[in-house]
């Protein structure tokens, strides 16, 4: 157990003051919470249970829509909780939970995903072991590393390697803009979410720089990498294409708080 490898995000000291515990830091979050499309969701969930709108908000709706959806993913069930729910309700229900995930874990502040470089440099340097064995024909020590954490720990790692990115950040403003959006929290980091590296020995190779590859699986599907659009990259390439991650980010200096006084929003 390594807390903080897999719990980096606990012990990021500019993560935890300036995001976990800065209620400012989730404006878009709290707009969205507040705007027209929730308020119509509200309206619908109100009549329906023969209640009040103000004996109703956001927060309890959303109760009842993971409800719904958790009897539905764990027991494959229809709680009656469902029938509150449309299918329009539901998207605008996981928007509102994509834009948290957004704001908190993913690309909305740089400091949510720079402070992954930790775990995304032993899983490298897991890599460069291997691969030094291998050339000394040495037995691989750890053919199988394995790291057990949570949806936090995964998806700030995944925007730190740049994946399911939008051209446009996700606001309170802009859901049907976002319909088509890649950052859905649901489909990254589902339940028992996994990402595996997979390093290949090849031995028929024109080029000493193809004898060691590299495939990425998210969810037992296979990703294509950035730098070739690819399943599968030289460990070389990939190496290459994430330089600046492998020798420039650190995990101390990017956590560190600042020490003049700015406001949280002009720091992130």
């Amino acid at each position: 157990v390594n807390d903080s490898l897999m719990r980096f995000f606990d012990h990021c000291a500019k993560f935890v003051a300036l995001v976990e515990e800065n209620d400012a830091a989730m404006c878009q979050v709290n707009a969205f919470r507040e705007g027209p499309e929730m308020r119509r969701v509200l309206e619908k969930v109100a009549s329906a249970l023969c209640l009040p709108e103000e004996e109703l908000n956001a927060d309890l709706v959303q109760v009842a829509f993971l409800t719904c959806s958790y009897e539905l993913a764990i027991k494959n069930v229809t709680s009656p909780w469902c029938s509150l729910f449309s299918e329009e309700d539901a998207k605008v229900l996981e928007y509102l939970n994509d834009l948290k995930q957004y704001w908190k874990r993913g690309y909305g502040y740089d400091i949510n995903s720079r402070s992954s470089c930790i775990l995304f440099q032993d899983i490298f340097q897991h890599l460069d072991k291997a691969v030094e064995e291998s050339k000394s024909s040495k037995p691989i020590s750890s053919p199988l590393i394995v790291q057990v954490g949570h949806a936090e720990t995964l998806q700030p790692l995944l925007a730190l390697m740049g994946f399911f990115k939008d051209a446009e950040p996700l606001k309170a403003n802009n859901y049907v803009k976002q319909m088509h959006r890649k950052f859905r929290s649901g489909r990254i980091v589902p339940y028992a979410a996994n990402l595996v590296f997979v390093l290949y020995h090849c031995d028929q190779v024109k080029t000493s720089e193809e004898e060691y590859q590299v495939q990425m699986l998210l969810n037992e599907k296979l990703m294509p990498f950035h730098h070739s659009n690819e399943t599968i990259s030289t460990y070389a390439d990939l190496k290459d294409y994430y330089k600046d991650i492998l020798e420039n980010c650190h995990f101390k200096e990017e956590c560190e708080l600042p020490k003049i006084n700015v406001t949280a929003t002009d720091e992130l």
